[in-house]
């Protein structure tokens, strides 16, 4: 019998329906979810408009490749740019964040004709090779991923980037909040102070909105705090749901020639239906707004329990830090309290739920949390 190639450590856990804010698994058992499968799930979990418009679209046509007009395509970006407000980038389609990213840095060599790639400490794009050589892991970059052209400096250091960034650099590649690093806030004058630098020296500087796009900061991209524009900026995770979609915007600076950059699966007619649904489900149900409001929710509850080290987020990307390792406290929420939550690193509980999460399913986590650390607490 052939096996699963073995990379993943598993919870004993198989959820076989899910609705909102909730995972049934095969005995019936409930449980909440505060982490929308690494921050994928965007607006619930088989919201009935999203269902019926992919079930609608199944019916007709799932796939054709890119030789052939989607129209499909063209209806999301013209809403995708509207609710980002950024009209008048172009979009490019593929299929999940590492592939945006490998795209954004692929379309910036060939914009300057460069090689030296800026990248930070604890930052994360992906497992692909131009992506994985761009991420501050070693334990995931393998011999054959080159990665000497790349730089890591100090997240949030201003001044470290203004003498790194040269006109050798061929892009500055960065999250806007750290997602796997530990949900590390940029600052406005971090973020500033890398777009001035790559206006100085035709450097692209590329936002990586994977995880901290799609309205889960409480903009629709969190750069957006800052007031600056990206040339690029990746996305993925909450644009489909759970179906397997990615882009990336595009400045106006760069032009598009025939075979530039290319994808079979990416753009196809399902997953744009998907993305299509996502945002029209955003736009008319005030997602981005409830984003901000819960996140508010859960920080003040967060404070009022305390025992943490530092609080760090914006909107429904947040992180609590503790001064001791999380792994039991996690498991204490899963297995006791049926809530599914994140870690980063070892003393960071990771929340990323749905934007449509409310102050009930809010409340059910505060009041497990303060248990949970009572527990931990007299554990010590």
């Amino acid at each position: 019998m052939a096996e699963l190639f073995n990379v993943y450590p598993l919870y004993d856990i198989e959820p076989v329906r899910a609705q909102g804010s909730y995972l049934w698994d095969t005995n019936g058992t409930r449980y909440l979810d505060l982490y929308g499968g690494h921050a994928v799930i965007s607006v619930g979990h088989t919201h009935p408009r999203y269902v019926q418009a992919l079930t609608d679209q199944l019916h007709k046509i799932s796939f054709y490749s890119n030789s052939v007009r989607i129209p499909q395509q063209q209806e999301l970006a013209d809403k995708l740019g509207s609710l980002s407000e950024h009209p008048d980038y172009a979009l490019f389609l593929c299929n999940s964040g590492a592939e945006a990213n490998e795209n954004a840095l692929k379309l910036a060599s060939f914009h300057n004709g460069r090689t030296q790639v800026i990248a930070f400490r604890k930052g994360f794009h992906g497992r692909t090779a131009g992506a994985v050589a761009a991420t501050d892991n070693p334990s995931i970059v393998a011999p054959v991923n080159y990665n000497k052209h790349v730089t890591f400096l100090p997240y949030n250091d201003a001044e470290a980037a203004r003498e790194a960034i040269t006109t050798e650099t061929s892009a500055v590649i960065v999250e806007g909040i750290q997602g796997v690093g530990g949900i590390h806030v940029a600052s406005d004058d971090f973020l500033q102070t890398l777009r001035k630098r790559c206006d100085e020296t035709g450097t692209v500087l590329i936002l990586d909105g994977v995880q901290c796009g799609y309205g889960r900061s409480g903009k629709f991209f969190s750069h957006q705090f800052s007031g600056i524009q990206a040339d690029i900026i990746s996305m993925a995770k909450g644009m489909g749901n759970g179906f397997p979609i990615g882009g990336i915007l595009i400045s106006p600076k760069f032009k598009a020639s025939f075979g530039l950059l290319g994808t079979t699966f990416g753009g196809n007619h399902l997953a744009c239906t998907a993305a299509i649904a996502v945002l029209d489900i955003m736009k008319e149900e005030g997602l981005i707004e409830n984003a901000v409001r819960m996140g508010d929710y859960f920080m003040n509850g967060i404070r009022q329990i305390g025992g943490y080290k530092e609080l760090r987020g914006r909107g429904l990307m947040i992180g609590i830090e503790y001064d001791f390792p999380v792994e039991s406290l996690r498991k204490n929420l899963l297995f006791e309290h049926k809530q599914f939550t994140g870690v980063a690193g070892k003393t960071i509980i990771r929340l990323l739920p749905s934007l449509a999460i409310g102050t009930d399913e809010a409340d059910i986590f505060l009041e497990a949390l303060e248990k949970c650390l009572k527990t931990e607490q007299t554990a010590a």
